[in-house]
């Protein structure tokens, strides 16, 4: 992947975990932000993305939301 991938994420989220699971099967590594752990990332969440939503995959600082979505894009560009 030639982008700059982020993936913004909540533990006990199941749809944060779906999205995990996916990238684990497929031996997908991406920097994880834990907006639960770092109040920093939480406000870049927010900022950037409007709302505080996880998951969240910022892709060259643009962020993609929803589960299926994010999978999609891995899919596709992986």
């Amino acid at each position: 992947m030639s982008q700059a991938l982020e993936l913004y994420i909540m533990p006990g989220c199941p749809f944060c975990r779906k999205v995990l699971s996916y990238m684990e099967r497929q031996g997908i590594e991406i920097p994880l932000r834990d907006i639960t752990a770092n109040p920093n990332d939480r406000s870049t969440l927010q900022n950037v993305g409007g709302k505080v939503q996880v998951p969240c995959l910022f892709i060259d600082g643009k962020p993609l939301y929803e589960s299926d979505d994010i999978i999609a894009y891995l899919e596709a560009h992986a």
